[in-house]
């Protein structure tokens, strides 16, 4: 395939590379008050700016001369630094708060989008990376608008006043100075494409080190359990000198760019500066004019300069932009259609799959259903059963639509769940998962999660029913104390009652049990065992369990095998049968 790249203009990458930052333009605009007075100070700090150097001509040439008002130059002077300080402090104030707010909607915005993604895209996407764009890119964003748009637009302002200025002021000695400007411009552009790419690159080694961090923190028992901190800390020291490596690259070049800069710009500034000693021996100039001509060349000079860190600091905001434009763009694969279907409320929980098949996105070949026919009939409880990838699980993940099957249809209430909205529909479905998701928060938020408006003493009930109240008071803080990192204060089997507790306050019509007591000791699963069936009478309940002693009592158990139904019905039917079942409660009952 021919590379193309190599013959497309210079400035055409850049301008496209820097087109991404427009996308921060909607979050600017939210903030337009602020945006204007920015200006507003921008401009009277410019004005100054460009008055200064006339101040030191006449403090020169009148200043000094016996017959000149000295208090009044003076005074003209500091009139103009007081201008210049003030409006310079409040165009640092606008432009900082303008900073902090676009960043914060942005990270909102990014947020927002990511929760709302669906399991397919979590699925592919590591945490750690995303959580690095979510902060890592967005601070590189914070010093775009923050610091960088204030001098990239203070310093081409202040480049073209000071250029003009040179012009009124000496158009011989202004001819020279326009020399420098293009040797200036040159190695920015030539460097542009370089840095560009080197910052983007820097940008995913850190993404790979902190993915790499939140990874082994996440699972730091494992890592003690086997004594591999050395091992973990070497793979991390590892991918941190291969990200100061990469970022080793972008400075070099950046500070390669800077130093011909500044070198050009002063060396112009000391070339214009020997012509004009010339001019003031001649009498052509004063020296004051010399003075205010160096001065105005020094600033325009020193924008110039700005401008190149400028540029730089933008090729790095533009990969970090693009960044987080990828994921901005992303679209779920699952989401509510434009006009949804209503779905009744409260469900009855009449539960069809019909001729389902689906493949999870990373195993296309593979079916994780094949042709799953099903129907839960408003109130029955169905436990699904089988050798571990039988499909059980995937079947409560299409119900909760976390995922849409490849052929056949799933309805609740006669409503083809591809035409509701999944949060309407998982509003009226409790889940209490194999592995519990507790977040670090305390205890009473917790199970609160189920239900945010439940009041204490909703709450409480739904502890004690799951058997949660005894243990929850003896924490330091009693429902207030912090479980800690995914629960990590707690024991397995605490964990559990605590999501059991949270499914319980929910009270949703449709309840799905994945190996919902797994993690109890026989005292509490019977206690829990209890609460659950009483949670279960009346409504639609699917069950999940290797466990068969947890499943004895369902309406109906459903033998899964290969994302396939190979048998159904009571306990004693199925051992009756044989097969599969019979061979299950054989290895659990008899052996």
């Amino acid at each position: 395939m021919t590379d193309t790249s190599a013959t497309e203009p210079t400035t055409g990458r850049n301008k496209a590379k820097l087109g991404t930052l427009r996308a921060l333009w909607p979050f600017v605009r939210r903030h337009m008050g602020l945006f204007v007075a920015w200006l507003a100070a921008l401009a009277v700090a410019s004005a100054a700016t460009l008055s200064f150097p006339v101040a030191f001509r006449r403090m020169i040439d009148d200043g000094f001369n016996s017959g000149g008002n000295i208090d009044q130059v003076f005074l003209l002077v500091f009139a103009v630094v007081v201008v210049l300080a003030l409006a310079s402090a409040a165009r640092f104030f606008f432009v900082s708060l303008l900073g902090e707010k676009v960043v914060a909607d942005l990270r909102r915005q990014l947020y927002a989008h990511l929760v709302a993604l669906d399991a397919q895209f979590h699925d592919r996407n590591r945490s750690g990376e995303l959580v690095s764009r979510l902060s890592a890119d967005s601070e590189l964003l914070r010093s775009v608008v923050g610091s960088s748009m204030s001098v990239a637009l203070r310093s081409t302002v202040t480049v073209v006043g000071s250029l003009a200025m040179l012009f009124v002021t000496s158009p011989r000695l202004a001819a020279f100075t326009l020399v420098g400007i293009p040797l200036a411009v040159l190695p920015i552009v030539l460097g542009a494409r370089r840095l560009e790419k080197a910052s983007r690159a820097t940008q995913d080694r850190v993404a790979d080190a902190n993915n790499l961090a939140s990874e082994t923190l996440g699972a730091i028992r494992t890592v003690q359990a086997h004594a591999r901190e050395g091992y973990e800390t070497g793979r991390f020291a590892a991918a941190v000198r291969v990200a100061v490596d990469t970022a080793r690259r972008r400075i070099r070049t950046q500070s390669l760019v800077t130093a011909i800069v500044i070198t050009l710009v002063f060396g112009a500034v000391v070339l214009v500066l020997w012509s004009g000693a010339h001019d003031v021996i001649g009498g052509r100039i004063s020296k004051g004019e010399l003075g205010q001509f160096v001065f105005y060349a020094l600033i325009g000079g020193g924008s110039v300069g700005a401008l190149a860190e400028v540029w730089n600091e933008l090729q790095r905001a533009a990969g970090g932009m693009g960044r987080i434009a990828e994921l901005l763009q992303e679209s779920a694969g699952v989401r509510a259609p434009a006009s949804p279907q209503m779905l009744p409320v409260p469900l009855r929980g009449d539960i069809r799959f019909d001729d389902v098949v689906f493949h999870y996105p990373q195993r296309p070949t593979q079916a994780a259903l094949e042709g799953f026919t099903l129907h839960v009939r408003p109130g029955e409880t169905v436990a699904l059963v089988g050798p571990s990838g039988a499909g059980k699980s995937t079947v409560l993940s299409l119900l909760l639509r976390f995922h849409d099957p490849d052929g056949g249809t799933i309805s609740i209430d006669g409503v083809d769940l591809r035409d509701a909205d999944p949060t309407a529909l998982r509003e009226q479905v409790a889940l209490v998962p194999q592995q519990p998701a507790l977040f670090a928060s305390s205890a009473a938020d917790n199970i609160r999660y189920g239900r945010l408006e439940a009041s204490d003493e909703q709450l409480h009930a739904a502890a004690r029913a799951a058997e949660a109240d005894e243990f929850i008071r003896t924490l330091p803080e009693g429902y207030a104390s912090e479980l800690g990192e995914r629960g990590a204060r707690l024991s397995g089997g605490q964990q559990q009652r605590i999501a059991i507790a949270r499914a319980l306050l929910k009270d949703a019509p449709v309840l799905l049990l994945d190996e919902a007591t797994s993690a109890l000791d026989a005292q509490s699963e019977r206690a829990v065992q209890q609460a659950l069936e009483r949670l279960m009478a009346g409504r639609t309940t699917l069950v999940i369990a290797h466990r068969l002693a947890t499943v004895l009592k369902a309406d109906r158990i459903v033998v899964m095998d290969h994302g396939r139904i190979v048998a159904q019905g009571t306990h004693e039917q199925l051992l009756r049968e044989g097969g599969l079942y019979a061979e299950l409660a054989r290895l659990q009952f008899i052996d």
